[in-house]
């Protein structure tokens, strides 16, 4: 959240069904600290109320070019003081109006006279999307340094399926904070493993372990923020992706093993979030073993270790670790990051992070140790990050 204080958006909503998205959207982004205000078209205010808006934001939504008092410029004064200007929904006629520089409305001409960045969430049928006429707004409002973020595929108001459905509240905060970030992994290929790994016993029984991978993901997203290119090689978990990653699914540690052995010679930064199982069982059974009185023995070896192998590689791209110990924290963790020989290590206590939402990390490098508070994992790993951008400009 620390990135958005002081932020300032405007919120413009245009008259499409995914104009309710609006209003969660509205209280995330004040929930991260930003100062939104809403402008609405006419079309907008038929599908939520601008009572809505202002009850969540907490200003008075503005939906006429005569709305405010003063010197009646309210498509200039808010233009002005504003970050970005945000459109969600933004239907097929409004990106029209954008692609062709009209201004018949507040919101229209605002996105005209602006000098702060627009971004916009397309929502429309299927076919609207898809239309030559639709594709070719995009096309020269991307040219015109217009972020587009969306949309998406999936079931629509009309009862169709395809693509044109606006991205969900969670994933446009997300695209937001992004381009609010200073971009500093700019063409920087990031390669990061989350979550547990799956070691199958018979057809229904399996090893594994409590990581929710909610760090992993959280690494991705602000890896993106900063405008990496970011692969995510993920174990089982229940999370989607952030948005522009390239998401590698797995199960077994060996799959993630495969995985990371194609990628890793185009990677710029290696981080080995997941929890990968020490072990797997010598011989699975592909049929479902019987319960039975008698005590039931598995052989167990070991699983590759995936980050020696990526650390020892002769040509290694910027090595991060993690480790979660249950007890002597420091010590393991100083010691696992020698033996790995690895530049920079992130450590925490199995017990307090696994499945939460916030946690306390300890990085250790060679400079020795940095505490890094305890935190929502999201504002961990944008701390994180910024801490390998730092470390990695003063190796090269």
């Amino acid at each position: 959240m620390e990135q958005t204080k002081a932020k300032r958006i405007v919120l413009g909503l245009t008259g499409g069904i995914a104009a309710y998205k609006a209003a969660e959207l509205a209280r995330l982004l004040i929930k991260q600290g930003v100062d939104a205000q809403v402008v609405m078209t006419v079309g907008a205010c038929h599908f939520i109320t601008p009572t809505t808006m202002q009850a969540l934001t907490g200003k008075p939504v503005l939906t006429s070019q005569w709305d405010e008092s003063g010197n009646g410029m309210a498509h200039i004064n808010l233009s002005r003081v504003a970050d970005a200007i945000v459109i969600a929904p933004a239907t097929a006629d409004f990106i029209a109006k954008l692609a062709h520089g009209l201004a018949d409305d507040l919101l229209s001409t605002m996105c005209l006279a602006r000098n702060c960045p627009l971004m916009i969430a397309p929502a429309m049928n299927r076919q609207m999307w898809e239309h030559p006429a639709t594709q070719r707004n995009i096309a020269q409002l991307k040219q015109d340094g217009v972020i587009v973020m969306g949309p998406d595929s999936g079931g629509q108001a009309c009862g169709e399926e395809g693509m044109g459905r606006m991205l969900e509240a969670e994933q446009l905060v997300q695209a937001i904070i992004a381009g609010f970030q200073p971009k500093l992994l700019t063409g920087v290929k990031v390669l990061l493993t989350a979550g547990p790994t799956y070691e199958a016993i018979d057809a229904v029984r399996g090893i594994t372990n409590r990581s929710s991978g909610k760090m992993g993901y959280a690494l991705a997203q602000a890896a993106l923020e900063q405008g990496a290119e970011v692969t995510l090689v993920s174990g089982p978990v229940a999370l989607q992706a952030p948005q522009g990653a390239n998401l590698v699914k797995v199960e077994s540690a060996l799959q993630m093993f495969d995985a990371v052995k194609k990628l890793v010679a185009d990677s710029d930064i290696f981080i080995g979030v997941a929890a990968v199982a020490d072990y797997r069982v010598a011989q699975t059974s592909a049929q479902k073993i019987k319960k039975s009185s008698d005590n039931l023995n598995l052989e167990l070896v070991p699983n590759p270790d995936i980050l020696a192998y990526v650390a020892a590689l002769p040509k290694p791209p910027f090595c991060v670790g993690f480790a979660a110990e249950s007890e002597n924290l420091k010590a393991y963790a100083a010691q696992k990051r020698v033996a790995k020989k690895i530049p920079l290590l992130a450590a925490n206590l199995a017990q307090e992070a696994i499945g939460a939402d916030d946690n306390e990390l300890i990085l250790f490098d060679d400079a020795g140790e940095h505490v890094l508070p305890r935190a929502d994992k999201l504002a961990q790993a944008r701390a994180l990050i910024n801490h390998i951008i730092k470390l990695k400009g003063t190796m090269q």
